[in-house]
């Protein structure tokens, strides 16, 4: 069984690029390696209004994806990102650990 490093709901921290040091909560990770992260990347689109599904046109501000090597899991122990590894339990379960300190990520 494989584990995800960064799962849907992990506090990051962004490594590289024009937000470089933010936090936010994953909102989605998507197939292509990459993650929306809450209140990140944040972009403004002109949107086409569309009556048919009640959508009123404009300028939004919309999450837009990083790249999954640009986030790192927050440790809140250290207050820095950390790497994440994975660790088999006496009791047969495969958790996810910090690399740094050896903690367990999920409890």
């Amino acid at each position: 069984m494989a584990i995800s490093k960064i799962r849907s709901g992990d506090e990051v921290i962004v490594t590289a690029g024009k937000d470089k040091g933010k936090t936010g909560r994953i909102v989605r990770v998507l197939d292509n390696q990459k993650v929306i992260v809450e209140n990140v990347n944040v972009v403004k689109k002109h949107e086409k209004a569309n009556p048919e599904k009640g959508q009123a046109g404009g300028i939004v501000e919309k999450e837009m994806p990083l790249h999954i090597s640009n986030v790192a899991l927050f440790n809140p122990e250290t207050g820095k990102g950390d790497r994440v590894g994975a660790k088999l339990l006496d009791d047969g379960r495969k958790v996810r650990i910090f690399k740094s300190n050896g903690e367990v990520v999920d409890a």
